[in-house]
């Protein structure tokens, strides 16, 4: 087992992957409770948890598309040493991870717009800007999309978990240097 400490540790990712780690973290953490409480809502507040969520999640999908193509022309550093099946899971968390983020917002979008509830007025993007009506109210697809939406918000869930996870174990259990590259 590798063990990297110090200056090792810190010469890992660049300060701006780091940035798009952390902006990506911080919009998660906003848009997925507020994902999961929304159903739960039941009075006029309800609109103001869409507003955030809905611009929260679209922020996101603009961030996590910015990330990737940086991402395409800027590969990570090296990884500590560790066996090869957990490099092909942590891959493979980190690969869904990415897809998620790109397919989650654009679920929720057409399944709003499938309502017949685009992002407009009380739910503009940002508060500010209205984005287009593309499609005129469809219920049935709307309720597919918002299954999926949902669907994809538990596999979020449960990557990120696994992915906070693998990051305590590298720091706790492994000692290997892998959390602070990203800190």
């Amino acid at each position: 087992m590798m063990r990297i400490t110090g200056q090792e540790a810190r010469m890992g990712y660049t300060s701006t992957a780091k940035w798009f780690h952390w902006v990506t973290a911080g919009l998660m953490a906003v848009a997925l409770p507020l994902g999961f409480v929304i159903p739960h809502v039941k009075d006029e507040s309800k609109m103001a948890f869409y507003a955030i969520h809905e611009s929260a999640g679209f922020t996101l999908f603009f961030v996590a598309l910015a990330r990737l193509a940086w991402r395409l022309r800027n590969p990570v550093p090296p990884n500590p040493a560790v066996p090869h099946g957990m490099r092909r899971v942590a891959d493979g968390v980190h690969h869904a991870l990415y897809a998620a983020i790109i397919l989650q917002p654009l679920l929720g979008f057409f399944a709003t717009n499938a309502f017949g509830f685009p992002m407009q007025g009380a739910t503009a993007y940002m508060g500010l800007i209205n984005l287009p009506k593309f499609m005129e109210a469809n219920v049935p697809l709307a309720e597919w999309l918002l299954m999926f939406h949902r669907y994809v918000g538990w596999t979020i869930a449960a990557l990120l978990v696994a992915h906070i996870g693998a990051a305590i174990h590298h720091q706790a259990i492994r000692k290997d240097g892998t959390l602070l590259r990203m800190v």
